[in-house]
């Protein structure tokens, strides 16, 4: 395996490359990601692309002779993975923790403490409104940003992963959102109902409960409940979020990759169940669906409440998710 340095992806057309977490292009070489038909050997597969990374490390009949190493988009999965296959020594000695960053980075599921607020801070320098970056950057086109956000993160993940109390401010008050909606769950306040035949989830939110910012993959975000704080207590891949007469459905991340410890069930196209209930529901407001090719696709109101009540729209999910043909199977 030949050292290989981080290149913008548009930059690695023609250069011979590692791609992590994303997708190949006409110069790569091996692709060390998740996602389906990634073309990642099968003995190398794991549920995050990082964790992938270090499986290629372990195992030298695999490597391959690349000058690049790239991904076309950031996030916290694709910055570990970049990192590790770049530094490979430092990378080792912080294993479980980068790991344990690219899990709550991509499913919300948090191993520990520090790894979550690396998480906070990796998306608080990715914000536009609140990063330490140069403001330049956020006004780049998408490519040229994530190449840039991986030039500076790379160079400041060692000392995140070290010395996070040195970045408090970054990621303090998304740190405070997550225990408080923590505390929610402990103290029944939130609560989950597990429909596991269904790998389905009901969160019950109280209806007075405001929202707070917080981040998704980077990503600004606002939720009354973080996502934290229920990913990390049930592991069914499909969400029914309920507050008051406002209902969501949603399919986690992991339904759309390629799971190597557990698979979730697959994905069923909810856009009849769409037309459907705007069939009966009311005129100022409708019912849609995100698709299920998106990765964290929504079932959700638009506009004016709803009129139905929500156990009948809950049971017309269940039963569309129990009847309807699978429309995204990531591992065929």
């Amino acid at each position: 395996m030949s050292t290989a340095e981080f290149k913008a992806y548009k930059d690695t057309l023609k250069t011979p490359n590692i791609i992590v977490d994303g997708t190949a292009n006409e110069a790569t070489v091996l692709t060390l990601s998740h996602w389906r038909q990634s073309g990642t050997p099968d003995p190398l597969l794991a549920d995050t692309s990082a964790e992938i990374v270090f499986n290629y490390l372990d195992c030298p009949q695999y490597h391959v002779d690349a000058s690049a190493v790239s991904n076309n988009h950031f996030d916290e999965d694709g910055l570990v993975g970049v990192f590790s296959l770049i530094n490979p020594g430092f990378a080792s000695r912080h294993r479980e923790l980068l790991i344990a960053v690219a899990h709550a980075g991509d499913f919300g599921v948090v191993r520990n403490r520090l790894a979550a607020r690396i998480v906070f801070t990796l998306s608080a320098f990715a914000d536009p409104e609140n990063s330490p970056l140069p403001k330049h950057i956020f006004k780049l086109r998408y490519p040229e940003m994530a190449a840039s956000l991986y030039g500076e993160l790379l160079e400041r993940l060692p000392s995140l992963l070290e010395r996070i109390d040195d970045y408090k401010p970054l990621w303090s008050d998304e740190d405070a959102f997550w225990s408080a909606s923590e505390a929610l769950c402990d103290s029944h306040d939130v609560t989950i109902e597990e429909k596991p035949e269904l790998d389905l989830a009901i969160v019950r939110i109280p209806e007075a409960l405001s929202t707070s910012a917080m981040h998704r993959f980077t990503q600004s975000a606002t939720a009354c409940c973080h996502h934290f704080a229920i990913h990390s207590r049930t592991n069914r891949s499909r969400l029914i979020w309920l507050q008051g007469n406002r209902l969501e459905f949603q399919y986690r991340y992991e339904s759309w990759v390629r799971m190597a410890t557990a698979r979730p069930l697959l994905r069923i196209d909810l856009s009849s169940l769409a037309v459907e209930l705007n069939r009966t529901d009311a005129a100022n407001g409708s019912w849609k669906f995100d698709g299920v090719d998106r990765i964290v696709p929504r079932f959700f109101r638009e506009g004016s409440a709803s009129i139905l009540a929500s156990t009948d729209v809950i049971s017309r999910i269940e039963q569309h998710l129990r009847t309807g043909p699978v429309a995204w199977d990531p591992y065929n």
